[in-house]
């Protein structure tokens, strides 16, 4: 590559994307994975059935270039798990693009600083005529790379929110670490399903993953007697935590909700709402106990599941000038579209290259990343990111700024500006989607 390449961290479905658009437009790409294979991060939640079917998780010009190679694509009514969605579609466009002239995707590959080549973020002169670098590390060795332009699309798997109601751990939270879970467990691997059979569950979450786990343990109890949940919601309610039903565009997504919503009906769970965590404790016969900040307690707990959502890390990128919202960490154009305390009923747009820009000209925020703590993302809104983002750094003005995307709506209503109202209605559906994957079966 005899001029600096794009440079794409993040080897998951949007990083990979993006990739796709760059090679389609001649420009070099080299993709920078710190897992040993592409979509390293879905592959932890492989178990797990997306609520898209496979025609809304394919990018349509990253389906070009693999049909190029003899792809057969997957039927496109069909709903992936995320194991047959790295298998069948994210490590062959992988392998796909680091087959071209134009792309490299490298495994093992960590980012560990992106700055302006010369200059920490201090440094006016001369800035905007200088490239970017990028300090990798892989098998032990470090080494400067040097780009055009950086998308970062590494996304927010490695930081889940901890449980703790205050966006901090919890007293006691790290003490009880190894019976905390902060992913949706796979219970069909026995050693998995044999620490949550016939135990005493608490689930914190009201989100995608909390209606997953509401209906694979209520699978559970059907078989193994003993299996109780105490779902703790933070809200005064939560009769708006399942989704939008019959008027959820993403009919699997619907059909989740109803599942979800005649678990939390039976014998099995109890609900205890307005419960924020502030405490873990452990009891002489060493069941957990969790306090509430209004004193508030649950005890006799075996097992904690916490999916109470996922938070960015920018600190690769700190010698660089962002512009990120105070309140969500996303960029500053794209919070208010965003919002959940905006946005209790609305439509989230399709966005592009002007929302993601940053005052460091030529380094992006995309996919889930991008969306800061907002919880909301799908795949097609980061295919329309990237593929605007990456127009915009060929020069690509007129294609940037074109919106080609209209997405599905939830028929749900329900922001964190309701956080201590009861739940009501409005007329208008939310277009934002919930960022988890979610098995349907």
């Amino acid at each position: 590559m005899s001029t600096p390449p794009l440079v794409v961290i993040g080897a998951g479905p949007i990083g990979l994307s993006a990739a796709a658009h760059a090679v389609s437009r001649g420009l070099d790409v080299v993709v920078l994975e710190a897992g040993p294979q592409a979509a390293s991060s879905v592959l932890e939640w492989a178990h797990v059935r997306l609520f898209s079917p496979w025609s809304e998780v394919i990018d349509p010009v990253a389906a070009t270039l693999l049909v190029g190679c003899g792809w057969e694509p997957p039927e496109p009514t069909a709903y992936p798990s995320g194991a047959d969605w790295a298998a069948r579609y994210l490590q062959p466009l992988a392998d796909a693009l680091d087959a071209t002239d134009h792309a490299q995707v490298r495994y093992g590959a960590r980012v560990i600083g992106v700055s302006r080549q010369g200059r920490d973020r201090l440094v006016d002169d001369g800035r905007l005529e200088a490239p970017f670098t990028v300090l990798v590390t892989t098998a032990g060795a470090t080494e400067r790379l040097t780009a055009r332009a950086v998308i970062d699309a590494g996304g927010t798997w490695a930081t889940p929110n901890p449980l703790g109601t205050d966006g901090l751990l919890a007293l006691g939270e790290h003490e009880a670490a190894r019976r905390i879970s902060y992913r949706v467990p796979d219970l069909r691997d026995v050693a998995t399903r044999n620490r949550y059979a016939g135990r005493h569950v608490a689930l914190a979450g009201t989100g995608a993953s909390a209606q997953t786990v509401l209906a694979e343990l209520g699978a559970l109890a059907d078989s193994e007697p003993g299996t109780r949940v105490s779902w703790l919601v933070r809200r005064a309610s939560a009769s708006g935590s399942f989704g939008g039903g019959t008027d959820d565009q993403l009919v699997a997504r619907g059909t989740l909700g109803d599942q979800a919503r005649r678990v939390a009906g039976s014998g099995v769970v109890r609900t205890v709402t307005g419960f924020r965590t502030t405490g873990v404790g452990t009891a002489a016969d060493g069941s957990l106990t969790l306090t509430s900040v209004d004193g508030q307690q649950v005890g006799g707990i075996d097992e904690i599941i916490a999916v109470t959502g996922f938070r960015p890390d920018h600190t690769v990128v700190g010698e660089l000038r962002l512009g990120l919202d105070p309140v969500l960490q996303a960029p500053t154009a794209l919070a208010p579209l965003i919002d959940p305390n905006l946005h209790s009923c609305g439509t989230v747009y399709p966005h592009g290259a002007t929302e993601l820009a940053h005052p460091e000209p030529g380094f992006f925020l995309a996919g889930m990343k991008s969306y800061g703590r907002a919880p909301s993302f799908l795949a097609l809104t980061g295919f329309e990111q990237v593929r605007s983002i990456v127009a915009a750094v060929a020069g690509d003005r007129e294609a940037a700024e074109r919106v080609e995307l209209v997405l599905p709506e939830t028929g749900v209503c329900g922001g964190a500006g309701k956080f201590d109202a009861p739940e009501d209605s409005c007329c208008a559906a939310e277009s934002d989607i919930l960022p988890m994957p979610v098995h349907t079966s």
